[in-house]
């Protein structure tokens, strides 16, 4: 279970946290950089996102899509103050250590400024999703499997980032031998843990091992029912729901902000101390700029 020490993600009572999401397709690395950098210097964007995908999920289907921890070790290179990560990291592309050493690297490139994102992996019915699988020569299995898998890569990347020794992890699905990680992350105990999805089985995952717990925005009332839930889970366990940090996801309209305004001002009402605001491509001039100061300004007030 996270550590009380991570101290490094505010309480809510602090009020809501508001970031944005720029998904890496059907973009230019260019586009992504200048939003990042305008964000990097406006104080009410606290965090910025990338989701990991690797081929397009949305668009032409044969469009560019770049690779996400490695566009997100590009872009922590050229910030100095936002806090960064990938809504959410796929747990079925990369093995959990390699994953974990990833992370690692990316959190000693940052000064210490990862928030690590991680996830069952793609939903079995979104077709363009489940055909980067295939296409990549990577294995799908079922939802038991890839839940189970998140659960003991979640305890294993703690174990790397932490232990000061070699150990061995047998899993039912994950097997490793004299594991070890070093450099560590900057961050002590070590970067915050943000789990993403809706599934009991995903919540019961979260309830043990998130600091955040994130999901995709738009049903209100649904993503209320989730958190009660995890609620729920978290008394079953004897952990306080409390120390799990709601996080959302919300689509930004640029031809309607005043509806993006109104489902901010939902969500932080239902509890959602953590807002990823998600920019669609091609982005407007200044959308940085403009998302401070048409959205998040009149919601923070």
């Amino acid at each position: 279970m996270p550590e009380a020490g991570c101290d490094r993600i505010m309480a809510q009572a602090a009020g809501p946290r508001f970031g944005i999401m720029t998904a890496p397709s059907q973009v230019a690395y260019r586009d992504v950089l200048a939003v990042w950098r305008q964000a990097d210097a406006i104080p009410q964007i606290e965090h910025a996102w990338l989701f990991d995908h690797l081929m397009p999920i949305g668009g032409d289907p044969n469009g560019p899509t770049l690779e996400g921890w490695t566009l997100l070790a590009a872009l922590a290179a050229q910030t100095e103050r936002l806090r960064l990560g990938v809504l959410v990291t796929s747990n079925r592309f990369r093995p959990p250590a390699v994953l974990a050493k990833i992370a690692a690297t990316v959190d000693v490139i940052s000064a210490g400024r990862l928030e690590f994102g991680i996830g069952a992996g793609s939903r079995p019915g979104h077709a363009l999703a489940r055909r980067e699988y295939a296409a990549h020569g990577l294995p799908f299995h079922d939802g038991v499997h890839a839940v189970e898998s998140l659960s003991e890569a979640c305890t294993v990347i703690r174990r790397l980032w932490t232990e000061a020794e070699p150990f061995d992890f047998e899993g039912a699905h994950l097997h490793l031998t004299q594991a070890f990680c070093n450099p560590k992350p900057v961050q002590r105990p070590h970067p915050p843990i943000l789990i993403g999805g809706r599934s009991t089985a995903t919540l019961r995952v979260v309830a043990r091992h998130a600091d955040l717990w994130n999901i995709p925005g738009g049903d209100i009332e649904d993503a209320v029912s989730r958190s009660r839930l995890l609620d729920r889970i978290c008394a079953e366990i004897g952990r306080d729901p409390s120390s799990i940090t709601r996080s959302i996801v919300l689509s930004v309209s640029y031809d309607d902000p005043g509806s993006t305004r109104a489902a901010v001002a939902e969500a932080i009402d239902a509890g959602f101390a953590h807002i990823v605001l998600a920019l669609a491509a091609p982005y407007p001039a200044n959308a940085a700029r403009w998302v401070a100061d048409v959205v998040i300004g009149p919601a923070a007030v």
